[in-house]
């Protein structure tokens, strides 16, 4: 498989986004999963002219293991499109797996409406980084990770040790008297400004109270402008915050809810473009 994939990020370096470490990203995935294969490519020849990722991964939901695939970029040469079905089938063609689609492009969208696809809601805000003014002392914040490790328990700790090494994740923990928010994000583009994307959220009503300290935090310690969030990720529209609704994420399952499925685990974390 690592053969292959040298090929594919050789490709996807070269067709889609050179700026992104592809093979890193995506073959050396930092939680602990027996991954079937890295995704499905396509050949001419000994030449790669199209490719469909994945990332695998196991959750715990509701007590049950349930197995997870996240359908990553997709990419097939104008000349062999018409063969870009084949890679779509040949992943769903994978029996016992829910799959994720969390960077859905338009086109896709129908496609994978066709087969089976929902939509989740993805209604987001966009929380301008303002330099507030901070009461000090009042909420803490750290990207330590030494001190993340020390604060965190439980579930929280397991997935910050699963994603602690992951490419495109930052992580943060905020501390306001003796609760405590673990927050991981990624560094995105809205209208080609740089701003900070929240993938999960430990406490959100922390969180509803530190929305400006955390903020700052970004705006002043990360050059960030602005933070993307989904109302299912923190749960309210913060004051001055924007309604954002074309954000479009899908997911195929046989047995599990919209609420049961995130963000983690997945591209978003993984590959930094």
């Amino acid at each position: 498989m690592d053969d292959d994939m040298a090929g594919v990020a050789a490709f996807l370096h070269a067709n889609l986004n050179d700026r992104v470490p592809w093979k890193q990203a995506c073959s050396t995935v930092p939680w602990k999963v027996d991954a079937p294969n890295y995704g499905f490519m396509l050949w001419d020849g000994r030449r790669v002219v199209g490719a469909l990722l994945a990332l695998y991964s196991e959750r715990l939901v509701n007590g049950r293991v349930e197995r997870f695939c996240n359908m990553g970029s997709w990419c097939v040469l104008p000349e062999f499109r018409s063969r870009s079905m084949s890679l779509l089938q040949a992943l769903l063609a994978q029996e016992n797996y829910h799959f994720t689609v969390l960077t859905a492009d338009v086109q896709p969208q129908e496609i994978l409406a066709w087969w089976g696809f929902r939509y989740l809601d993805t209604a987001a805000v966009l929380i301008p980084n303002l330099p507030w003014p901070t009461v000090p002392g009042l909420t803490t914040i750290t990207s330590d990770p030494a001190v993340i490790e020390r604060t965190l328990t439980g579930n929280e700790l397991a997935l910050y040790i699963d994603h602690a090494q992951a490419l495109a994740a930052h992580h943060l923990v905020l501390t306001r008297g003796s609760r405590h928010c673990y927050v991981m994000y990624r560094r995105s583009r809205y209208k080609d400004q740089p701003v900070a994307m929240l993938l999960h959220v430990s406490n959100p009503d922390l969180l509803r109270h530190a929305v400006a300290p955390l903020t700052r935090h970004l705006l002043v310690r990360h050059r960030l402008l602005a933070t993307l969030a989904e109302r299912r990720t923190i749960g309210h529209k913060p004051p001055l915050a924007l309604s954002l609704t074309n954000w479009p994420k899908m997911f195929r399952s046989a047995s599990l809810e919209p609420r049961q499925i995130d963000d983690l685990y997945s591209e978003l974390v993984c590959v930094p473009w």
